[in-house]
């Protein structure tokens, strides 16, 4: 039987036009702008100067911040630009902007690596070195969140292959087409932490992944595919661990507390990659959709081609009403194409008007929707309240924090009150309290 949590909602998943398509690699772009800042954490210093010639795969950006991660040059030729671009976070970042030379000259330190002949603090190293992050959009750096607090024993690790989010099927292809570069990531994510026991969750509308996964485990104890029920935002840490595992996470605690590491099956598709091949993070899979979008699919991209060369290649019916990165639940909408895929970029989607129509919100109406289907159990109409009037501790004492930005509670409000913008802006004023001591 398919497991899920409690709460959520059933969006139309829109997936149809791009789930079944192969993954094609998009051509390099003449000039690609890589950002400095790729993950959750401090930002990186750059290793590179105006004029230097690059490397394929060359590390160009790093940071001795504890939550950091490198960054690599994902074409060979010559740094250009050394200066603050615009990010899909809707900042600017400092960026390294290279001229690509179309030689694809690889750096010399670049060498595939046997999993087998590393040793766990290796292979640790390793992934930090290649610039893995969490590739479902969290963007944290994966070799942190591959070592436990003091006390703390791991005993599961789980692969999120949930992709409920409408639109995106990334994973859904890269599961279908590398599932044994799904299972081998896991391996070595498994090596590093020692744990005995692997998981990969995969939504039941995803059949033909489930196989190929159930192909590459065929002859294994220690990996198990669950099935899961086909819901938003089933591919949640919190949500994923409770389907899979049946435990919940206590609050102000992360999964690592109870044992757990989570990651996505891109995130361990791309450790395998890099094993096997010796190049970094340089490139990742992003669905392309939306009515706007003349030939919509999935697309192996380089890091820091920008959205528009992307959406010239592929094609544009119409000019795009909304441009976001991302999903429609959690995606970001872009005041530009001109912005860089980045490796937390899942999707490009140009949307019609009649994709994402604007509405106006209106007065509550206490129809507690948003409290039946938020997955944390939380109150999303009342700490939005708190946050519009700025009211912080009263948003924090109903849970704002708890919040993950879902989106589900905006989703099914009658009066279109945009409730996770008000409960993002509560979670920002709480932090920056906090900063101030």
């Amino acid at each position: 039987m398919a497991r899920t949590f409690v709460g959520g909602v059933h969006p139309p998943y829109r997936k149809g036009k791009t789930c079944f398509l192969p993954i094609e690699r998009l051509s390099a772009p003449k000039t690609v702008v890589i950002p400095l800042l790729q993950h959750i954490g401090g930002i990186n210093a750059p290793l590179v100067a105006v004029g230097e010639r690059v490397f394929f795969g060359q590390k160009i950006g790093d940071s001795d911040a504890p939550i950091a991660c490198p960054v690599h040059a994902s074409v060979s030729g010559r740094v250009i630009a050394l200066e603050k671009r615009a990010h899909p976070n809707g900042r600017e970042v400092l960026s390294v902007v290279i001229e690509n030379d179309y030689a694809d000259e690889v750096h010399p330190s670049v060498e595939p690596k046997n999993m087998d002949d590393m040793s766990p603090a290796d292979l640790l190293q390793w992934i930090r070195e290649a610039g893995i992050v969490g590739m479902g959009g969290g963007g944290f750096p994966t070799h942190a969140k591959l070592t436990p607090p003091a006390g703390v024993t791991l005993d599961a690790v789980l692969l999120n292959g949930a992709e409920c989010e409408p639109y995106l099927t990334t994973d859904h292809r890269v599961m279908v087409e590398w599932a044994e570069d799904v299972v081998l990531g896991l391996r070595c994510l498994m090596k590093v932490t020692g744990v005995k026991q692997g998981y990969i969750g995969v939504e039941v509308n995803k059949q033909d992944a489930v196989a190929e996964l159930r192909r590459a485990v065929a002859s294994a104890r220690d990996i198990q595919i669950v099935p899961l029920a086909v819901k938003y935002p089933q591919g949640a840490e919190q949500q994923l661990i409770q389907a899979c595992l049946n435990r919940r996470v206590p609050k102000g605690r992360r999964p690592v507390h109870i044992g757990v590491v989570v990651n996505n099956v891109h995130t361990a598709q791309s450790i395998a990659h890099s094993l096997r091949t010796g190049l970094p993070c340089v490139e990742r899979v992003v669905t392309v959709d939306g009515a706007s979008v003349e030939r919509p699919g999935n697309v192996l991209v380089r890091i820091g081609t920008s959205f528009a060369d992307v959406l010239t290649e592929r094609g544009l019916t119409s000019e795009p009403y909304k441009l976001l990165s991302g999903g429609p639940m959690m995606g970001i909408a872009m005041h530009t194409p001109a912005v860089p895929v980045c490796k937390c970029t899942s999707g490009i989607l140009a949307l019609s008007r009649a994709e994402s129509p604007a509405t106006e919100a209106m007065t509550c109406v206490r129809c507690a929707w948003c409290i039946d289907v938020c997955p944390m159990l939380i109150y999303p109409t009342l700490i939005a309240q708190y946050g519009e009037r700025g009211r912080t501790e009263e948003a924090e004492k109903y849970g704002a924090l708890e919040c993950h930005e879902c989106g589900a509670c905006t989703y099914v409000c009658p009066s279109h009150i945009p409730l996770v913008q008000w409960i993002r802006l509560a979670k920002s004023d709480i932090y920056a309290r906090r900063n101030r001591g």
